[in-house]
């Protein structure tokens, strides 16, 4: 008698695809949809020299010098963060506003002020921050965002002057 075995279902691409979906949706042009909250950054590989895209959500946004302040959530490991160091040349999308930027980490203490900002407009989404980046549960206060700019590193996206 002969036994048919089914591969189990792999979950990973499914996860895949619908993380990457909001990366399809800006490149159809619909990032209006996620108003002035995320960003698309298009970044150089660092191996294969071709365009890279991830979306971001924005810590913070100084008008004056049109420069927005982003996360690397994973740290050192986060591929995009990886890859900013070697070609710090980027592409920033905002809604369907696109503009070239030169991309900078930023000092931890610059990195907390911005991250503060971000605890008072967002406390519920910084809390769940905290605890998905450090494993603790910390309250949306100052103590917290200097915990948090010693771990993760804040990337500046300064728009290029034309």
């Amino acid at each position: 008698m002969s036994r048919i075995t089914e591969k189990p279902i792999s979950k990973r691409p499914l996860m895949r695809a619908f993380m990457r979906m909001p990366i399809h949706l800006f490149r159809m042009g619909l990032g209006g949809v996620f108003g002035e909250r995320f960003l698309m950054l298009t970044h150089i590989g660092r191996k294969s020299g071709l365009a890279r895209y991830v979306v971001l959500e924005v810590v913070d946004y100084e008008v004056a010098n049109n420069t927005y302040f982003v996360a690397a959530g994973w740290g050192n490991k986060a591929d995009w963060y990886r890859n900013i160091q070697v070609t710090p040349r980027v592409k920033v999308q905002v809604k369907n506003h696109r503009f070239d930027a030169i991309s900078a980490t930023i000092e931890k203490s610059e990195a907390q002020a911005h991250l503060w900002v971000y605890a008072q407009k967002y406390p519920k989404a910084f809390t769940q921050l905290i605890k998905s980046m450090l494993g603790e549960s910390l309250p949306p206060n100052e103590e917290s965002c200097q915990k948090l700019a010693e771990t993760v590193p804040l990337v500046a996206l300064c728009a290029e002057k034309l």
